[in-house]
């Protein structure tokens, strides 16, 4: 195997590392904001953790977060909780530093 050959195959793994840890840390983001969604809107225990997986379930809709985004929102707007976009976003930005630190922890 050349020099060339053991870099490609070395920066393949790390990509393909760097992309599951994207991931992975992404679906603990939306876990964690599904349970933040779900004790603003008075759901503790089973029926907490039966709605954050509809929110992790929810990102693969489409592309990118927006999904995500409408679901809690419209969610949390049905039930009368004063909420907008600005407030949903900053906690997922929050909870993704958050998922990122329990994820490096592990």
């Amino acid at each position: 195997m050349t020099t060339f050959d053991k870099r490609k195959n070395e920066e393949e793994a790390r990509y393909k590392r760097d992309e599951e840890l994207k991931f992975k840390v992404n679906a603990r983001r939306n876990k964690l904001l599904g349970l933040w969604a779900a004790e603003q809107l008075g759901h503790k225990g089973a029926d907490a953790e039966a709605y954050a997986k509809q929110v992790v379930a929810s990102d693969f809709d489409r592309p990118g977060d927006s999904d995500v985004l409408e679901k809690v929102l419209k969610d949390l707007q049905a039930k009368g909780i004063a909420m907008d976009e600005h407030r949903v976003r900053k906690e997922m930005t929050h909870l993704l530093d958050v998922a990122r630190q329990q994820l490096m922890a592990e």
